[in-house]
């Protein structure tokens, strides 16, 4: 099955009011926030994309819970990928996919990066694999989109804040319409 634009605003029409687990913010205002850290860092209309969809994957199933507390990796950064592929280059896409590794790559590169995360955050660290050791990290920042993926990784981070204000999703939406394959 594939997605539309259409289809991609009601997933977040649906869901985005859903609390962000263990955070002050909705899924919507969580995608909007990252997105919005993105475009501040004047990150190219696809990694201002790539920031906005890449929770999307939580959004495919109504699981009431986090899947985390109930000691589920819900695998959301490869699960969305299917559904995105006939609309987007690896530039949206890889950074997605890669965004939960570079977690794991930043935890094993910058020692102060672990003590930031979330309680959720950490939950989550341990049920997608852990840190990763040195060759794990090496491997993973050589690959393309990797550097993307760890800029992606911060202002996701980052992106929980209640009084953060950001534009709204027709606002970020006009990215997407700029990346989606000809």
């Amino acid at each position: 099955m594939s997605l539309s634009l259409q289809d991609i605003q009601a997933l977040f029409r649906q869901h985005g009011a859903t609390q962000y687990t263990g955070e002050p913010v909705t899924q919507l205002e969580h995608a909007l926030q990252t997105a919005a850290l993105a475009e501040q860092e004047e990150a190219p209309p696809s990694l201002i994309t790539a920031s906005l969809l890449h929770d999307l994957g939580h959004m495919l199933e109504d699981n009431g819970d986090t899947p985390t507390l109930a000691g589920i990796d819900d695998l959301h950064q490869y699960r969305i990928l299917p559904f995105l592929r006939h609309l987007f280059d690896a530039d949206v896409l890889e950074p997605i996919r890669l965004h939960v590794d570079a977690k794991r790559y930043l935890c094993a590169r910058e020692p102060a990066y672990f003590s930031s995360l979330s309680e959720d955050s950490v939950r989550s660290l341990k049920l997608q694999g852990g840190i990763f050791d040195a060759g794990q990290a090496a491997a993973f920042i050589a690959l393309p989109y990797a550097d993307d993926a760890v800029r992606l990784r911060r202002w996701d981070d980052l992106a929980k804040r209640a009084d953060y204000q950001t534009p709204d999703y027709d606002y970020f939406a006009r990215y997407i319409g700029r990346c989606v394959r000809a």
